[in-house]
């Protein structure tokens, strides 16, 4: 039912190793927009890829030496990682920023399963922008309700904080966003 809806441009609330997330097929015109709008995120803040393994990741973005240490130690797992994106992924109405991709792969067979099935998908917490995200899919369809086409449900989740994000995209890396990964970890084994 996910695969079906995600095709048809619709939304769907999976769970992951963070947070329950609210995903859309990116290569699906519309599908982000209804992806900003249920959420009632603002556009600067830009949607981040879920991909199933390195393999997918790379067809999004610019996989350069760094990255791959870091996926090596911390993939699957709550780490994203913000690098240029690919020519394939160049058109995808993320947000604002068109030059990069925020992309993790999650520690969660259900999360993967999926992305292994549709490919990559922009995930974001399933929250209204700015709010905290629901601990229960029972909660986050409460939120939701049918802006969302199927909840894929697996509660409990195992870890409550959101990923770790750094910015790969310039010379030197940066954390964006201090979560489940100490960010001086990822930096320290980039040293």
């Amino acid at each position: 039912a996910a695969i079906g809806a995600l095709s048809r441009g619709e939304l769907v609330v999976l769970p992951t190793d963070t947070v329950y997330g609210i995903g859309a097929r990116p290569d699906i015109e519309g599908a982000t927009e209804r992806l900003f709008e249920a959420k009632r995120r603002p556009r600067d803040l830009t949607l981040p890829v879920l991909v199933a393994d390195l393999g997918q990741a790379a067809h999004v973005a610019l996989v350069d030496d760094r990255a791959r240490v870091l996926a090596r130690r911390f993939w699957p797992g709550a780490l994203t990682m913000v690098l240029p994106r690919s020519e394939a992924a160049r058109a995808w109405d993320l947000g604002e920023a068109r030059g990069t991709v925020g992309v993790r792969v999650p520690d969660h067979g259900v999360a993967r399963g999926l992305l292994s099935r549709t490919g990559p998908l922009a995930v974001t917490s399933a929250n209204l922008s700015g709010r905290s995200t629901p601990g229960t899919c029972d909660g986050v369809r409460k939120v939701f309700g049918d802006a969302v086409a199927v909840y894929v449900c697996d509660d409990p989740l195992p870890g409550d904080r959101p990923s770790t994000v750094v910015d790969l995209a310039g010379p030197e890396p940066r954390v964006l966003r201090d979560g489940a990964i100490p960010g001086a970890e990822v930096l320290a084994l980039l040293r």
